[in-house]
């Protein structure tokens, strides 16, 4: 999935993460951590939604298809 196609997102959740730079979204994205397979891999097929004011992303790691999810607090 391209990171501009996010059609998984809340209004909400888009905002936020368009607002994170490019780079700093690449390398989140590339480092989640699975607990099906115990390790670190890519989150693909991700959807975006806001929880207590923090965007949690969920999504299936690229390499075992384990569930993931990585949440980026809001400051």
């Amino acid at each position: 999935m391209k990171i501009e196609s996010l059609p998984g997102f809340s209004d909400l959740a888009k905002k936020l993460w368009l607002a994170i730079a490019p780079d700093t979204r690449k390398s989140w994205l590339s480092n989640v951590w699975c607990a099906a397979c115990g390790r670190a891999g890519t989150i693909t097929n991700f959807t975006g939604m806001v929880k207590s004011g923090d965007l949690l992303l969920m999504g299936k790691r690229a390499e075992c298809h384990g569930d993931v999810a990585r949440k980026i607090e809001s400051q």
